[in-house]
């Protein structure tokens, strides 16, 4: 059921019982739209909440606030709100721990490179000479492997196998889409037990279909005596050490999937498209390739080597951050950010899609101009608040290192080997650039391009 009809339906149940579950606003909050009775703001948001809370903020100001049901939500649309919320009270707003070691990850060089090398094998085989690729599901099906090398020592798709990639890519998908519906429960926790529009059962549902993906690898490991010499201990066998549960050990690689695919592949998705949209950028990217590898194949270590590249990454994290909200804050305390009362509590997040096209930090923001990073300092590493793809303070994503040596190295494998060409010789400045709201900011409609080897 639509979540607006949803609200309607309830809200004389709300008006009866919410002077039992609310309580007066606290004086000095950020500014922001005024909230309806019981519901808040909840309508006001929409379906595209980051572009109407950049709206917002520029009615309202750099850091405002929302009320959606009972839960108060603040956010931060610009470099020094960003700044305050996650350096200044970054003790007070968030906590977190770490997952792989820099060595661990340098150690997985060669991994990655044998598994993008198989992919632009793939795309470069006959049998898809010729023929449409949807990069997402090709460059989803890598990643997942590599991660599934990493924990398991195993690949589990097919290349050719485009259903299974498209399948598990869709579940993963749909889950986190999940993470960003209203729940009911969060704007009136009465309704807390109830789970009234299915969403714990839904997600339990996807959890199980993509849990039996490695179900068994876990059991056969568990029963088998010691480890096998034959291969490199990997991330099952340190959880299985440590005496993991089935069920920790579920939860914890599934979060490693998907914060690790759907994040890798949208913001390659994103990079091919700006690419293909804007002939210079691809043609200086294409030299550089040339200029410094020449027809050997890429590696990580040529990295280094290749400022355009870099370049094109930044720009595309830029304009299409993996996740326009940052993850959500949490007020320990009350406290004050940019003089303004943030009650014990509270969610904060900051808006980095805002950020990144504010026309106040940056010339021509919706352009997508790689040019605007060659001479410049700014990275994305969290110590520069006007890029912030990735976060900074406590809560910056784990998986930046993995995350980004994959991106690079990635992108410009498709670059280096292949020409691209939209179907039915598409115009490129026509193609369509909108997006998909959800926890990592989709292409709406996915990219299809045709190869040509060079």
């Amino acid at each position: 059921m639509d979540m607006n009809i949803l609200f309607l339906l309830l809200l004389p149940l709300f008006l009866l019982i919410s002077k039992h579950f609310t309580n007066p606003s606290p004086k000095n909050l950020p500014p922001g739209p005024r909230p309806w009775p019981i519901i808040g703001n909840i309508l006001d948001v929409g379906r595209k909440p980051h572009i109407s809370i950049t709206h917002f903020a520029n009615l309202h100001g750099p850091l405002i606030s929302l009320k959606l049901g009972s839960q108060l939500l603040v956010v931060g649309s610009s470099p020094a709100a960003a700044t305050e919320i996650l350096k200044t009270h970054d003790r007070q707003l968030s906590a977190r721990t770490e997952l792989f070691s820099v060595k661990a990850i340098e150690l997985q060089a060669g991994l990655r490179e044998r598994k993008v090398g198989e992919m632009v094998d793939f795309v470069g085989s006959k049998e898809k000479e010729g023929k449409s690729v949807k990069i997402g599901e090709v460059v989803f099906a890598t990643v997942f492997n590599i991660l599934g090398n990493i924990c398991f020592s195993k690949d589990f798709i097919e290349l050719k196998d485009e259903g299974v990639a498209g399948g598990l890519k869709g579940v993963i998908w749909k889950m986190m889409e999940l993470g960003t519906t209203p729940n009911v429960a969060d704007f009136c926790p009465v309704f807390d037990r109830l789970d009234v529009q299915g969403l714990r059962k839904k997600a339990m549902e996807y959890q199980e279909e993509v849990y039996r993906v490695w179900e068994v690898i876990i059991k056969e490991r568990k029963e088998s005596e010691g480890v096998d010499a034959s291969r490199q201990h990997d991330f099952l066998d340190v959880m299985l050490s440590c005496q993991f549960s089935d069920t920790q050990i579920n939860l914890l690689v599934l979060e490693l999937f998907m914060a690790g695919t759907d994040t890798t592949t949208s913001t390659i998705e994103w990079a091919m498209a700006e690419l293909v949209k804007n002939k210079e950028a691809m043609e200086k990217l294409r030299k550089e390739l040339g200029k410094e590898i020449g027809a050997d194949s890429i590696n990580e270590s040529h990295m280094s080597q290749l400022p355009y590249l870099h370049a094109c990454v930044k720009e595309t994290l830029r304009l299409h951050p993996p996740a326009p909200f940052l993850l959500p804050h949490r007020a320990l305390d009350t406290c004050e950010v940019m003089n303004y009362t943030i009650p014990q509590n509270s969610q904060v997040i900051v808006n980095v899609w805002a950020i990144g096209r504010d026309p106040t930090i940056w010339e021509d923001p919706l352009s997508f101009k790689p040019e605007r990073f060659l001479d410049s300092k700014l990275d994305f590493r969290g110590q520069d608040f006007e890029l912030l793809p990735f976060g900074a303070g406590r809560r910056m994503c784990p998986g930046l290192p993995l995350g980004i040596k994959q991106v690079h190295l990635i992108l410009a494998s498709l670059v280096h080997r292949f020409e691209w060409l939209l179907p039915n010789n598409e115009d490129p400045s026509r193609l369509d650039m909108n997006e998909k709201f959800g926890i990592t900011l989709q292409k709406e409609q996915p990219l299809l391009l045709i190869p040509k080897q060079k």
